[in-house]
C-alpha cells in the first residue's frame, strides 16, 4: 500500500510512543521513514551542561528506540524551537535527494505541567503560554514551510498531526495550556488544507486519539484513573495504538481526496457527555 513511499516522524520517544507504532506501520505497508528526536544541533548555542546532559540522554534513547523497533531507519535531531535547525534539517534531506510523502506531526510541549498537576490558567505566564503553542503548534508550520523550500515535500503529499478532545471540550483530565494550542494545531490543519491543497495539491489532516498514558507524554500528565474514566465513558472503550496507526496510513495514502478533516479515532469518547 505504501511501497516507494518515504514519510517523516516527529515526536518519537521510546518504543510506546504513539508515533512509533505508525513508524512501524508504515514499514510493515512497504514504506520507509525518517525519524527525529530531540538532541545537541550544531544550533544549540549557551546550553548549560544539565541541559547538554538531557539532551544528549535524549538522544540516545531515542536511537535505541528506533534501532530495536525500526531496524536501521534514518535518525536525525530536529528542535522546532530553533529555525535554523529545522532549515538546516530539511536542506540535509534535500542534499541526500529525499523525497519525502509526507510527514508526522507528533510534537507536544507544555512547562506548566508538573507531576500530574496543573497551572490554572490565569497563572500561566506569556513565556509558558508562547512555548507551548510555539511547539504544539506553530512548529506544524515552519516544518512544512522548510521542506517545501528546499523541495523534500513533494507535490501530492500528505500531512498528518495529533491532537486530543481538549483541544475543543473541557475535560476531566488536566489540561489548560496545551488545550489551546492543540485548538491551534487543528485550526492550523484547516488553514494549511485549504492553502497547500491548491498551492501543491498536499492534504491535512489531524487525529484526536484516546488519553494514553503509554508515551512518555502520557505518563506525565495523566493518571490511571483518567484513563479508566475515559474508557469506561467511551462506547468502544478506549482506542488502541494500532488503530490510531492504521488510520494515519489510511491517510497517507496517495490519490485520497481527504484533507482538512479532525478525525476521531477515540472508541466514541468525544460523542459522550
Amino acid at each position: 500500500m505504501l511501497s516507494k513511499t518515504t514519510f517523516l516522524i516527529t515526536g518519537i520517544a521510546d518504543k510506546h510512543s504513539l508515533a512509533m507504532y505508525v513508524a512501524k506501520e508504515i514499514i510493515k505497508q512497504g514504506g520507509k521513514v525518517v525519524c527525529t528526536g530531540l538532541g545537541v544541533s550544531a544550533h544549540h548555542e549557551n546550553l548549560s551542561e544539565k541541559a547538554k546532559t538531557f539532551l544528549t540522554k535524549n538522544y540516545q534513547d531515542f536511537k535505541q528506540a528506533v534501532s530495536e523497533e525500526l531496524g536501521d531507519a534514518s535518525v536525525e535531531i530536529l528542535d522546532v524551537t530553533l529555525d535554523e535547525n529545522i532549515e538546516s534539517f530539511a536542506k540535509n534531506l534535500s542534499d541526500k535527494n529525499i523525497k519525502l510523502n509526507g510527514f508526522l506531526h507528533a510534537i507536544a510541549m507544555d512547562k506548566t505541567i508538573r507531576n500530574k498537576e496543573v497551572k490554572p490558567l490565569l497563572e500561566v505566564t506569556k513565556a509558558e503560554f508562547c512555548d507551548t503553542m510555539d511547539v504544539s503548534a506553530y512548529s506544524f508550520i515552519r516544518l512544512s514551510h522548510y521542506l517545501l523550500k528546499y523541495n523534500v515535500l513533494q507535490t501530492g503529499a500528505s500531512i498528518c498531526a495529533l491532537s486530543y478532545i481538549a483541544a475543543a471540550k473541557v475535560t476531566f483530565h488536566p489540561y489548560r495550556n496545551i488545550s489551546i494550542a492543540k485548538a491551534a494545531l487543528e485550526r492550523i490543519t484547516i488553514e494549511l488544507a485549504d492553502e497547500l491543497g491548491r498551492s501543491h495539491n498536499i492534504r491535512v489532516n489531524t487525529i484526536r486519539f484516546s488519553p494514553y498514558m503509554g508515551s512518555k507524554a502520557g505518563n506525565a500528565t495523566l493518571n490511571e484513573e483518567d484513563v479508566q474514566i475515559s474508557n469506561k465513558m467511551s462506547p468502544l472503550g478506549n482506542a488502541k495504538p494500532m488503530d490510531l496507526a492504521h488510520e494515519i496510513t489510511h491517510l497517507f495514502r496517495p490519490d485520497l481526496s481527504i484533507t482538512g478533516e479532525i478525525r476521531h479515532v477515540d472508541g466514541g469518547y468525544h460523542i459522550t457527555g
